[in-house]
């Protein structure tokens, strides 16, 4: 039901929006750096990340005229509808890039799995926050939570999507250790995964193998697998403290970096803006992050709190792995950089996500 009165426009989330308009604002100049072309004043790859904002913008503000907690009620349905989504896939997505993860809407391919973060987060949090005041959840409890979890992981898996999947699996965790359940479960999880490590690399493609193998040793290949990950630590390097300037980076110019405007932006990014520039886009999403689990902890009920905190935590997550990969501390996934890295979906699931978070908090004011 719609429910616009005077206290939520009095306590609209300016801090939030403000936040996410700065680091898109950073990524339209990056994505046009990325891709640029002399001669050519503006890139076509603007363009559509600007009005794939302006959509999500649209889609943030409809959000917020929809009382968040009718997702008590009717919450599946945004789980059930990107898990349809993704069952497509296979039958009638597009390829890209070696991996079907698209499906096409016309003129517009939308990646049903950057959704999913949303519909798992919501489903999650429904089934939990009854019990999220519990001392702890049982194992029983968790039965039904790890089924959400596994069946769209399987599916982005086997795209293959690893990065999405990872980050599924952890915005997942997230929630159900706010929920309560025991951090022991955690260790044995982590003791289970170590033991199916054979298994798994068995299943893994050829191109994530070695992936893998580059990065615990990344002189193995440094023209082949490793090249990524060498030419991504190159152009952080070089950025050193004030960074090469805007427009002037050469590992972005030259084209040396692969995905630069998806994947990679953050190399761009840090190469031109050097380690001021960088500590500066950290700031950015350290206060976006901060602000999004201060929300969930003053949320008025268990619901907004989890849905809040999973939302968040999906954001986090993201930052960190696509951080990781590209500065060598992690495997290189493949995975987008939230706001900056050029992506319609992304963008479109991420504005909805801060209009929920926006909601959870205009609302505990009107309880």
């Amino acid at each position: 039901m719609l429910n616009i009165d005077r206290r939520l426009i009095t306590h609209f989330e300016w801090p939030l929006l403000i936040l996410v308009f700065l680091i898109m604002t950073c990524g339209l100049l990056t994505i046009l750096s990325a891709t640029y072309v002399a001669g050519r004043a503006v890139s076509p790859y603007v363009i559509r990340q600007a009005a794939w904002f302006g959509i999500g913008l649209i889609f943030m503000l409809a959000v917020l005229t929809i009382d968040y907690r009718l997702l008590d009620r009717y919450g599946d349905l945004a789980y059930l509808g990107a898990l349809a989504l993704l069952l497509l896939v296979p039958l009638i997505g597009t390829t890209g890039g070696g991996a079907r993860r698209w499906i096409g809407f016309g003129p517009v391919a939308l990646q049903p799995s950057e959704f999913m973060k949303i519909g798992l987060v919501i489903a999650l949090a429904r089934r939990l926050h009854r019990r999220a005041s519990e001392s702890r959840l049982l194992l029983r409890h968790l039965i039904g939570p790890a089924l959400l979890m596994v069946i769209p992981a399987y599916l982005v898996l086997a795209q293959p999507d690893l990065g999405t999947a990872i980050v599924l699996g952890l915005g997942g965790l997230t929630i159900l250790l706010l929920a309560g359940m025991p951090v022991r479960l955690v260790l044995i999880g982590v003791v289970v995964v170590a033991a199916a490590v054979p298994y798994a690399w068995e299943h893994l493609k050829p191109y994530q193998r070695q992936r893998i193998t580059s990065y615990l040793n990344p002189q193995a290949d440094p023209l082949g697998a490793g090249y990524h990950a060498n030419q991504s630590q190159i152009a952080i390097g070089s950025g050193m403290v004030a960074g090469k300037g805007y427009l002037h980076g050469t590992q972005n110019q030259l084209n040396f970096l692969p995905e630069q405007h998806t994947d990679f932006i953050f190399s761009v990014y840090a190469e031109e803006w050097g380690f001021v520039g960088t500590a500066t886009l950290l700031l950015l999403y350290t206060a976006l992050i901060t602000r999004g689990a201060l929300i969930a902890i003053r949320a008025r009920d268990n619901l907004g709190g989890l849905i809040a905190a999973g939302l968040t935590g999906a954001v986090f997550w993201q930052v960190a792995v696509n951080i990781g990969m590209t500065s060598g501390v992690l495997p290189v996934v493949g995975i987008t950089l939230p706001f900056l890295s050029y992506g319609g979906s992304s963008v479109l699931a991420l504005m909805i996500s801060i209009g929920l978070i926006m909601n959870i908090s205009m609302r505990r004011y009107t309880f």
